[in-house]
């Protein structure tokens, strides 16, 4: 099949209300994303604070693809294929470390500056008239098609031509800009290693997850539910404070009636948010000294806007999403059509009290951990809903809860918290980003 009859049958495979169950199951599919989605997208790598000194490195991948985050010898953070150019080893397989001045392949030694630039091959000689400098291997450790550092969080795109980076993320980086805003010195450090659990789904339904508003008071009723009877059941006064564990769990317990009053907010190509209005982090108790912190930063009026705003799930497509309120990325990074990776950061608030990435690091354990309570609901979900798609003699996925047959997701547009518009916005952005580099047919 060439690459215009693909892009039809690509096409079809979502509808506005629906999408195909073969985006979820099919490994050629898979194969295509890799290629294909991945490529013209723009993915999330990084934090600039995980690789602070020159030389310093982060091996991660992008869709299928193996890449080191780096710091160059210039200051800034470059974006390279783990991959030499010669027999095509891998050049670093630790997750991390300095590599000093330059990258050396544990193969043959040809070494590479940290920009990629072939720096030295052992007995060049063997090289000369024989037309090296006009090879692919001349070329050194290549860079991948575009990168941007955006309030030290490191994106790339595969792709060397393809949509900006403001483009195609357009206001939602409002939400980037909130969470480091929260920062009394205007930005954010890793706070230690990610959690790491591996989910036997497509990664799809852990993006989609995110804004799904009605499932918590269900899916999680097991978990939070019974924390909530047990603290609702222990003898206390009425001043006794809520421990910050119920604080955290406690809101997955709310009614719909919460959740459509939250809001959902869309952009275009695929981005969105939970909790436009209120959310589950709206009434964490106040941290001791951080507003005080915050005026002396940036005014009582910022401090109050950038406070005031409590954003709960902000996905970004293809596969991420981000806390605002308490700092927390979420990376789902796709293994196989049924095998998704999930990488969970938390970040610290420069300047700001220890007691916030206390706060996060609780939340991050209590729910995201591979020993946790409310992830390990969501989790079974997908599995699930993994095995029910192979068995269904349905072939189709639907999101058409509060569709309007008018709807543009061409647009920004707050709705129902419970619409899934997020969804339809999602698929979408894959009908279009799929599609990117295959031709239309010929007329």
């Amino acid at each position: 099949m060439g690459y215009a009859e693909t892009r039809a049958a690509m096409q079809a495979l979502v509808t506005p209300t629906e999408a195909h169950r073969d985006l979820y199951i099919s490994p050629d599919i898979y194969r295509l994303e890799m290629k294909h989605l991945f490529a013209n997208t723009w993915v999330f790598v990084g934090h600039d604070s995980q690789v602070p000194k020159p030389g310093d490195y982060y091996t991660t991948q992008v869709g299928d693809q193996p890449v080191i985050l780096v710091r160059h010898s210039d200051g800034e953070v470059r974006v390279l294929y783990n991959r030499c150019p010669h027999k095509g080893t891998k050049v670093v397989i630790d997750r991390a470390g300095n590599t000093g001045k330059f990258f050396r392949c544990p193969y043959h030694a040809w070494s590479f500056k940290t920009d990629g630039c072939l720096l030295a091959i052992p007995l060049k000689k063997g090289y000369e008239n024989t037309g090296f400098e006009g090879s692919e291997a001349a070329k050194g450790m290549r860079s991948v098609g575009d990168v941007r550092n955006y309030r030290g969080f490191v994106f790339a795109r595969l792709a060397p031509e393809g949509i900006g980076f403001d483009e195609y993320f357009g206001g939602s980086l409002s939400s980037f800009d909130n969470m480091v805003d929260r920062a009394p010195e205007g930005r954010l450090e890793v706070a230690g290693a990610p959690l790491r659990y591996l989910h036997k789904c497509n990664w799809k339904m852990l993006l989609e997850n995110q804004t799904d508003t009605c499932h918590p008071m269900v899916a999680h009723e097991s978990s939070a539910g019974t924390a909530v009877k047990i603290w609702e059941a222990m003898p206390k006064s009425p001043d006794t404070p809520k421990p910050m564990a119920m604080e955290i769990i406690a809101p997955f317990m709310s009614p719909y009636e919460f959740f459509e009053n939250m809001g959902i907010r869309t952009w275009p190509n695929g981005h969105g948010h939970t909790g436009v209005h209120h959310s589950i982090h709206s009434d964490y108790s106040a941290v001791p000294g951080y507003w005080e912190q915050m005026v002396a930063a940036h005014g009582a009026e910022k401090a109050q806007a950038v406070l005031g705003e409590n954003r709960h799930n902000t996905c970004y497509f293809p596969n991420l999403m981000i806390k605002g309120p308490i700092q927390l990325l979420r990376n789902f990074i796709p293994l196989a059509a049924d095998r998704t990776l999930v990488e969970t950061w938390i970040y610290r608030l420069v300047g700001a009290p220890d007691m916030l990435v206390a706060r996060t690091a609780m939340y991050n354990r209590l729910i995201n951990a591979p020993t946790s309570m409310v992830g390990h609901d969501d989790l079974e979900m997908y599995e699930r809903a993994q095995e029910g798609l192979a068995a269904s003699p349905n072939d189709w996925v639907n999101v058409q809860r509060l569709y309007d047959p008018g709807e543009d997701l061409g647009a920004e547009a707050v709705e129902n918290g419970t619409t899934e518009r997020q969804m339809r916005n999602q698929f979408a952005a894959w009908v279009k980003f799929m599609t990117a580099s295959m031709p239309e047919a010929a007329a």
